[in-house]
């Protein structure tokens, strides 16, 4: 998406997460990705939730430390843009030469950002027919999903790395990253839905490419503030308590969780019903499954509870599952895995 360098042999993915910093390592090896090296940190669930660039300078002596601690090769970085901050839309534009499809793209930018188009850094991906489309009603169209984000803030990106002693190869959104971690090559329609600290992320990937983006400041965090609420214990005290609760089915989950955790239902339901809503003369498509992943996705029960709510066939997404390593990390990994379905599927992003 936004290139700013060559990237060199290997590739570090890292995810500047409200909840944390994930960051990731593969070397490309017959076009997959060989795990060199990892690094975490985690913010705690009564901690101010600040953005990365929101404090430039702590934020780039942590980089460091985690670099040097992790024994990084590479100083060439891919990171991600949060949704939230990534204008995102499908447009329909006819058939049309390369020159004039960037004319036609820059006039539906206008239509649809409520920014001036030169204030923001574009760009976009042809979506192709859906299987049982009659290509001859569609050959004088062409789909396109349309991103944009603002300059400034490409270039504030770009600044923390350079403090952090580090090169901004790449940066993209975090849903082209969660496509490429846990979907691959699949075509089914799937959402999935990424549950961090503070905000939980909805993705509709229909043939490989995003086609419905949402948001919802839900997380863990607030799940662990409610039970610490629920039974006057300190927040610390509740996290342990909550990856604690055992996986006895949806019934398990305490009364609280289902108050906090109704209004991510409700979302949800939304999305697939404006998936779902007739466009032109498209076939009929359903959500076949729903990919969990974020720090909050292991919580005890919670596949069974979303499967229970929808009705959708669900499961915790595996974002090592495209990348080889030393079988004696899987524990570890199983462990951590879905924090770092983003900062895996950026650091795939150059590996052929």
């Amino acid at each position: 998406m936004w290139p700013f360098a060559k990237p060199i042999q290997s590739h570090l993915g890292v995810d500047l997460g409200t909840g944390g910093i994930k960051m990731v390592e593969l070397l490309g090896e017959k076009g997959r990705g060989k795990l060199l090296t990892y690094s975490f940190t985690e913010r705690l669930p009564e901690s101010h939730a600040a953005q990365a660039l929101e404090t430039p300078k702590e934020t780039a002596e942590l980089l460091k430390k985690m670099v040097a601690k992790a024994k990084v090769a590479t100083r060439s970085v891919v990171a991600a843009l949060p949704a939230s901050v990534v204008w995102s839309v499908v447009v329909n534009i006819p058939q049309v030469s390369d020159r004039e499809r960037k004319q036609l793209i820059e006039l539906q930018a206008r239509k649809f950002i409520p920014v001036p188009l030169e204030e923001l850094s574009l760009d976009y991906k042809v979506i192709p027919p859906a299987e049982g489309v009659d290509k001859d009603k569609t050959s004088k169209t062409t789909q396109v999903l349309l991103t944009g984000a603002r300059k400034s803030l490409v270039q504030q990106y770009a600044a923390l790395f350079t403090q952090a002693g580090l090169t901004l190869s790449s940066l993209e959104t975090e849903s082209f990253a969660l496509v490429r971690s846990l979907i691959g090559k699949d075509r089914a329609t799937t959402m999935i839905v990424d549950i961090g600290a503070m905000v939980t992320s909805m993705l509709i990937v229909d043939a490989g490419v995003p086609i419905v983006s949402r948001n919802l400041d839900i997380g863990g965090a607030m799940l662990t503030k409610a039970l610490a609420k629920q039974t006057n214990t300190e927040v610390a005290v509740a996290e342990r308590m909550k990856l604690d609760l055992g996986n006895g089915g949806v019934e398990s989950l305490p009364a609280v969780f289902n108050q906090v955790l109704s209004p991510l239902i409700n979302e949800l339901r939304y999305s697939i019903n404006l998936f779902l809503k007739p466009q032109d003369s498209s076939p009929a498509k359903q959500i076949e499954k729903i990919i969990l992943t974020g720090g909050s996705a292991l919580l005890p029960s919670f596949v069974d509870y979303i499967r229970h709510e929808l009705g959708i066939k669900t499961y915790i997404g595996d974002p090592w599952a495209r990348v080889m390593y030393p079988e004696d990390l899987r524990p570890t990994l199983d462990t951590i895995g879905p924090r770092f379905s983003v900062a895996i599927g950026l650091a795939m992003r150059d590996i052929d």
